[in-house]
């Protein structure tokens, strides 16, 4: 064989590899450049607990429901690119979510993220301005102008995000070319101005929500009750100023109080303001076949029709610069889901049964839609013509956030709703001790090693300590790289499993340099026994590396956390063990044996084989060596 070329091949690697490492997607000093992704135990990070509630039964999430929930928020924060984040389940209800590097933001990933599309029946002030008398009257909470596009904005403010669509090819049109003339009404939260709306779904009221009810009718009184029960639209306090004394009691309420009304109480009481109605506990209105009430910018309170389109008819979200290079999120729906979203689109652009009163309409007197994710509106938007293509929620979106809602949806919506319990940073203090305490332990392991090396193989002892010392500096390198390009992090668990490995890597040595004095003692030369040696530990190097890169494969798979950075660490640095010991460790055998030192025992560290050989090349007869 050439073992320069072997050898050359493994420089080649070398070259690249710390080429990627000092010039690719580096910066900073030397010290920077060569520094890998550290984990949350070895640099600190972020820990947040969460703790699963449900708000409409009461009863704690079953198993299967919490490990849905903890595969979506795993995944929600995955796409932040941290790898090594570990999202485990605590107890029956709580899961920790530790994210490793600079303090993030977390609280959105425990959103249940249900979207959902519903119409606007009616509109008023969410303020509390309308909750004195006299009255003020509420400011339109209706659209903006049409874009030039034909796109439609949810604000007169033009802040909130507005959902788009795009068609597709000549069917797609957002608005006609000759949008009809319809003057904007004047909007009011007077009855008389109320058109009438459809009335909520017949659903059964769960006993547990009918407890609650009752439990605040007796706290705001039953004049009261009956008061704010009998309103057919919001109360008009500047006509009937005695209502204000009446409805008062609703305003002390507390949003888990206000959560467990009926939505045509929420909506018709000037008292029970968007302040209230912002901070219900998560799913309050996540019941698709129920009318509800939701706010947007904090000041308009909409009455929202059923929902006909569910997060569940979107197929994909993905965060986009569209053509005003401003970020966002674009929706693709499935088959079924388009369909539902041209019907809802065509109902709100001829406003079917007058469903949307004055209050509701847009500039052009088209309904409009509200985008509602969890208890909030993203965006409402009026509808200016019948949608067959996907649709677009922009807004003033950053990447970051545009990217989340994204991550949101495309996820799905978390079976079981969160509450956060506790948010803190961790420091790498006690990491960073035990990192110490390891290395140490490693370092005096390795070193026992190569001494032993030494002792018992001599010239062949160098031989596994420069293999030891290439694999180490190729797992090394692989991991600054890995780091950058696809966001692993090394933990502690991490440095186990190199650690791990590289005894692996020891043992190949022992298997090869046996196999070699087997050869010489069964009448080799040594120079043949490399080559032959080689051929038959070959194959047992492999098997055992083999089941060592299944292994880790295995228990990548099906561990969490900490446990797949072990893994990992243990693939990887076996893979590139076979590397080096096939472009390192024959060839440098084979160069070896070409030495003079190789052929002393007492230099080459193969001991009393050679003397074997040598009393084994002798005539037996002795008659023969007199001869």
């Amino acid at each position: 064989m050439r073992p320069g070329r072997q050898l050359a091949v493994l420089g080649f690697i070398f070259v690249v590899l710390y080429l990627l490492v000092f010039f690719s997607g580096a910066s900073g000093s030397l010290k920077d450049r060569l520094e890998p992704r550290l984990g949350l135990d070895l640099i600190g990070g972020t820990r947040v607990t969460l703790e699963a509630t449900n708000s409409v039964d009461g009863k704690p999430p079953t198993a299967d429901n919490l490990e849905e929930a903890r595969q979506i928020i795993e995944s929600r924060v995955n796409a932040f690119g941290v790898a090594e984040a570990e999202v485990v389940t605590e107890g029956n209800r709580n899961i920790v979510i530790s994210l490793p590097g600079e303090n993030r933001d977390l609280t959105d990933v425990g959103s249940a993220a249900e979207l959902r599309f519903r119409k606007v029946l009616k509109a008023a002030d969410g303020s509390g301005a309308a909750a004195a008398p006299p009255a003020a009257t509420p400011a339109p909470s209706g659209s903006a102008n049409p874009t030039p596009s034909g796109a439609a904005s949810p604000t007169p403010s033009g802040a909130a995000p507005k959902a788009t669509a795009s068609p597709s090819g000549g069917q797609g049109g957002m608005a006609p070319a000759s949008p009809s003339a319809t003057p904007t009404p004047t909007p009011s939260t007077s009855p008389s101005a109320a058109a009438p709306s459809p009335s909520a779904s017949a659903e059964p009221v769960p006993a547990s929500i009918e407890q609650q009810r009752k439990a605040v009718e007796q706290k705001v009184g039953a004049a009261s009750w009956q008061a704010a029960n009998g309103l057919q639209a919001p109360a008009d306090l500047a006509s009937d100023p005695s209502l204000a004394d009446k409805l008062k009691p609703f305003g002390a309420l507390t949003p888990q109080e206000v959560a467990v009304l009926p939505a045509q109480m929420q909506f018709n009481v000037p008292m029970i303001t968007c302040a209230q109605l912002d901070k219900r506990p998560p799913a309050s209105i996540s019941d698709a076949k129920q009318q509800v009430v939701s706010c947007e910018d904090g000041a308009s309170k909409y009455l929202l029709d059923q929902a006909k389109v569910l997060g569940t008819d979107v197929d994909d979200a993905d965060a986009v610069l569209d053509q005003t290079n401003a970020w966002v999120v674009s929706l693709d729906f499935t088959g079924d889901g388009q369909g539902k979203w041209t019907a809802l689109t065509r109902e709100a652009f001829n406003n079917e049964g007058q469903a949307c009163d004055a209050t509701a309409l847009g500039q052009d007197g088209k309904c409009r839609v509200a985008v509602v994710l969890d208890n909030e509106i993203v965006s409402s938007p009026e509808i200016q013509g019948v949608l067959t293509g996907n649709s677009q929620i922009t807004g003033n979106f950053t990447q970051k956030d545009a990217s989340a809602l994204a991550g949101q949806l495309r996820y799905g919506a978390l079976p079981v709703t969160f509450e956060q319990q506790e948010a803190q940073n961790v420091t790498a203090t006690l990491g960073a001790s035990h990192l110490r305490a390891g290395l140490l332990a490693a370092g005096i392991g390795m070193l026992l090693v190569i001494i032993y090396a030494f002792f018992y193989y001599r010239l062949l002892g160098s031989v596994i300590f420069l293999s030891l010392i290439l694999s180490a500096l190729l797992v090394f390198g692989a991991l600054v790289v890995l780091g950058r390009q696809i966001g692993f992090t090394l933990t502690l668990a991490g440095i186990a499993g190199m650690i791990v490995s590289l005894g692996v890597a020891a043992d190949s040595f022992v298997i090869y340099f046996e196999r070699l004095k087997d050869e010489i003692r069964e009448g080799r030369s040594p120079r043949s026994a490399v080559s032959r040696a080689w051929i038959r530990a070959r194959r047992t190097i492999i098997s055992a590396n083999a089941i060592t890169l299944l292994s880790a494969v295995v228990l990548y798979v099906v561990s969490v956390g900490t446990v797949k950075g072990f893994a990992f660490a243990l693939g990887l640095a076996t893979v590139l063990d076979l590397v080096v010991v096939f472009l390192f460790r024959h060839p440098i055998m084979t160069m070896f044996a070409r030495t003079r030192a190789f052929l002393s025992p007492r230099v080459s560290g193969l001991g009393r084989a050679l003397p074997a050989r040598t009393q084994q090349t002798q005539p037996r007869n002795p008659r023969a060596k007199e001869a």
